[in-house]
């Protein structure tokens, strides 16, 4: 059988720095499923212009695998370890992946974020990451979406339409998502993005 053949739990791969994209090829010759998550920007000289790609997650990528079976991947350069709690590793949440895979697929503008856990919550109802769930922060610019990945407490922040955002409600995204998922109203303490101006550019707090 595979290495394909089952579906194992994601782990984030802690890798030395620079040398994500060697190791996630490593990986992936090897056979096993790997994200490596990067924002692309342009650079431009006089003679020439370049797309840069950068990780979300610096020192880090994300690989499907048999946690007891688990010495392939520690023996590939460039890796260091998988995180966990001492020799154990820790699985990163399906739906925080999923998340990440869809903006890299969205196409849409990413950038790394300081992590955050609470903060003005919402659904985004349209656009290519339509019922995906997180913190809304508003920037001079216009509206990002907060992403993280509890595990390493990092987050990432994707620019999205500020149509595409339901209501906003102070909370955590995973206590909100749930209630999304299971089709419960929202409570009360809902506000809509457009009572959201004037509040600084850093992040939205919740009360």
């Amino acid at each position: 059988m595979g290495i394909r053949s089952q579906q194992w739990p994601w782990f984030a791969v802690l890798v030395r720095t620079g040398r994500e994209k060697t190791a996630n090829l490593l990986l992936e010759n090897a056979g096993y499923e790997c994200l490596l998550p990067v924002s692309r920007s342009t650079r431009r000289w006089s003679d020439r212009t370049k797309v840069i790609e950068v990780p979300l997650f610096p020192g880090y990528l994300f690989c499907r695998m048999n946690p007891h079976n688990r010495l392939t991947v520690l023996m590939t350069p460039g890796v260091m370890q998988i995180v966990g709690v001492g020799k154990t590793p820790i699985p990163v949440e399906e739906e925080e992946i999923e998340a990440i895979r869809r903006v890299q697929k969205s196409g849409l503008s990413a950038m790394p974020w300081p992590y955050m856990q609470i903060g003005n919550v919402a659904q985004i109802l349209e656009g290519p990451l339509r019922g995906l769930t997180g913190i809304i922060v508003k920037i001079k610019s216009g509206v990002k979406l907060v992403l993280s990945v509890s595990l390493l407490q990092r987050s990432v922040a994707v620019e999205v339409e500020r149509d595409w955002v339901g209501e906003v409600q102070p909370g955590k995204p995973a206590e909100i998502g749930a209630l999304h998922r299971r089709q419960v109203s929202v409570p009360n303490e809902v506000v809509h993005l457009g009572a959201m101006t004037g509040a600084g550019d850093e992040s939205i707090q919740a009360d």
